[in-house]
């Protein structure tokens, strides 16, 4: 299992993109959260199968629904368990 901390910037808030990367987390099968920063960022901590992790950064990088993404920054992370996909506020 691999985990990466993502700080995704761009127009990421008050556009739907934590519900969405939530949901797309859950079809997955991935665990951990997206939360919405104080500079306007979103932080996703995800979880998982390596292949299913990519593929949800894929998806982040497209924007999902009218979100513009300007960048990700991506750490590798030691795995915390989480134990599902959370929308955190």
């Amino acid at each position: 299992m691999k985990c990466f901390h993502l700080i995704v910037s761009g127009r990421v808030q008050g556009v739907f993109f934590r519900a969405n990367v939530g949901n797309k987390a859950n079809e997955l099968g991935l665990k951990g959260y997206a939360k919405n920063l104080e500079n306007g960022n979103v932080e996703v901590v995800a979880e998982g199968d390596e292949e299913k992790l990519k593929e949800l950064i894929e998806f982040m990088r497209k924007g999902p629904g009218v979100a513009k993404i300007e960048n990700i920054k991506i750490t590798p992370k030691e795995p915390e368990n989480f134990k599902n996909f959370d929308i955190r506020h």
